[in-house]
């Protein structure tokens, strides 16, 4: 039995929900039979690409239309929709990335449809192709046949080659509102016969962040344990939320500058089990409910009449500046690693709700009395100019005008040793990639990978679990510290990444090798060697 996003995956343009402006350009070029030879489509996961292209591999070829939407009834409509059609050929560019896979395909693409009008190539996450395999794809996207139509779908359009882009029709796939996931799925839960009220639907679709895909796989999951029924508490209790009460009363908090409170209510959140990422998300989302009272949107703000009194009078207690600083700093909160636990969160409401003028300990001006020696002191040092001068020898002539003496810098402290400089990168990391380098500002270079992932957290999972061990010509060795890391990176998926990224940042072409090593002490980092050696002692060593 499928799952439901399949089942109820939408069949015509009119069905995709929340992409007028892709849908309804796409409607008109069928009519006018202006269609493209190649499309670009990018977006959040979840929000239809791959299904709008399959929709337009059925529209382009239906033998009971094709010139607007799709019949679903002809052989060809049914082969796309039960991905048994010869003419339409998906790709995944994430396993099939390399140079020869596009060699096979630019060879397949000369030949004709066997029953279609057009062949269509659907390749989904094309910015994982290779460079290579890029400008080979490109070869074909140059000067395409007339019956061949490519759809290329991607996360991160920022990754696609220029050359490619401006071969195709680009076309944005928003996250979808809330007010167009509820409706879809109250369609599925009524085809399904799930119980579900409009307030549980509501925050399934806003805790899915704009992906219908995910909302109703979310609807599944909640169909099949609560069988009787779901209302509100039962999502709540599922997604590990407690409804917007508690975030709603730490808002009060930060309103009040109450900071002892604040920090009071995130402490008994963080020991009762309770999921301190969607306890943010769930502040900060009021917050931003407050944001847009204050600037006089109130309207857009999808809450009860109640509800929207409550933040109204809240609004008023505050000024449009705390508001917009408290959002900030909340939404800012790093909450990715489990082992900061709610740390991140309680510094950011201590840098909202601190007061400005706590500085700590103050030192006293310097005062024409306070630079004067005390004077127990003024006899004895008296005393010693006195016999300095009796037994120094008589200066040497001077001459008529000395040339100037430049005044000797001051010596610096003992460094602070650091298992890891904080030296900024250069701006051009060009012919850079030698092992010195990479261990000497590996803590910047990992920075670099901020963002990316399927959680955006590549730069902290890299940051916890390896180091530099070797660089073997173009292939840099990553020591990790448990099996667990290792195989991840070693996912072909993640490893592409890193070696992108790496291969943009020095500009030279990077592959990786992942082994298995021992936690590298501070004392053996190149830095901390050098300084070591210089003098140099450690007098605190960051536990990672």
């Amino acid at each position: 039995m499928p799952v439901l996003y399949r089942k109820w995956r939408p069949q015509t343009l009119a069905d995709v929900a929340g992409q007028d402006h892709v849908t309804r350009t796409l409607l008109h070029a069928l009519k006018a039979d202006k269609v493209a030879h190649a499309y670009l489509f990018c977006g959040p996961r979840g929000t239809g690409k791959t299904t709008t292209a399959r929709i337009l591999a059925k529209a382009v070829n239906c033998l009971n239309n094709g010139h607007g939407e799709p019949c679903n009834q002809c052989e060809v409509c049914q082969g796309v929709a039960e991905g048994r059609a010869v003419d339409m050929v998906e790709a995944d560019a994430a396993s099939n990335r390399g140079i020869d896979e596009i060699r096979s395909l630019r060879e397949r693409v000369a030949f004709s449809p066997g029953q279609s009008r057009y062949k269509v190539y659907i390749i989904d996450e094309v910015h994982m192709l290779t460079s290579a395999a890029s400008n080979a794809l490109l070869k074909t996207l140059e000067e395409p046949p007339p019956h061949v139509i490519f759809v290329l779908a991607t996360t991160e359009p920022h990754h696609v080659l220029p050359t490619i882009l401006s071969r195709c029709q680009r076309f944005d796939f928003r996250r979808l509102p809330q007010a167009d996931i509820v409706p879809r799925l109250e369609q599925i839960a009524q085809g399904e016969g799930v119980s579900i009220t409009n307030q549980a639907l509501s925050a399934i679709a806003l805790s899915s962040l704009g992906s219908l895909r995910d909302a109703v796989n979310l609807l599944e999951q909640l169909a099949s344990f609560f069988q009787e029924g779901v209302d509100l508490p039962q999502v709540q209790e599922l997604l590990g939320l407690r409804g917007d009460l508690r975030a709603r009363e730490l808002v009060g908090h930060i309103i009040g500058r109450d900071l002892a409170a604040s920090l009071s209510l995130v402490s008994q959140i963080a020991s009762g089990g309770a999921d301190i990422r969607a306890f943010q998300r769930e502040a900060v989302e009021y917050l931003r409910g407050l944001l847009l009272i204050k600037g006089g949107s109130a309207g857009v703000v999808e809450v009860t009449a109640d509800e929207l009194a409550g933040m109204q009078e809240m609004a008023a207690r505050s000024t449009m500046e705390e508001i917009v600083r408290a959002t900030r700093l909340l939404a800012e909160a790093d909450l990715r690693w489990e082992g900061y636990s709610s740390l991140p969160l309680e510094l950011a409401l201590a840098e909202c709700l601190a007061p400005a003028t706590d500085t700590g300990p103050q030192l006293p001006t310097p005062s024409a009395a306070a630079t004067q020696p005390p004077p127990e002191t003024v006899k004895p040092r008296a005393k010693q100019a006195a016999r300095a001068e009796q037994t120094a020898p008589p200066p040497p002539p001077q001459p008529a005008s000395p040339p100037p003496v430049a005044e000797p810098e001051p010596m610096a402290p003992a460094p602070h040793i650091r298992a890891q400089p904080d030296a900024a990168l250069p701006q051009s990391m060009a012919g850079n990639l030698t092992l010195v380098f990479l261990q000497s500002h590996w803590k910047q270079v990992i920075n670099q990978f901020r963002g990316m992932g399927s959680t955006g957290t590549l730069d902290a999972l890299l940051r916890q679990a390896c180091h530099p061990v070797a660089l073997e010509g173009e292939t840099l060795v990553l020591g990790f510290y448990n099996q667990w890391h290792k195989e991840k990176i070693e996912d072909p998926k993640y490893r592409h990444m890193v070696e992108r990224k790496l291969s943009e940042l020095f500009d030279t072409p990077c592959q990786v090798r992942c082994v298995l090593t021992e936690r590298r002490k501070v004392s053996q980092e190149p830095m901390v060697r050098a300084a070591l050696e210089l003098g140099g002692r450690i007098v605190n060593e960051e536990k990672h």
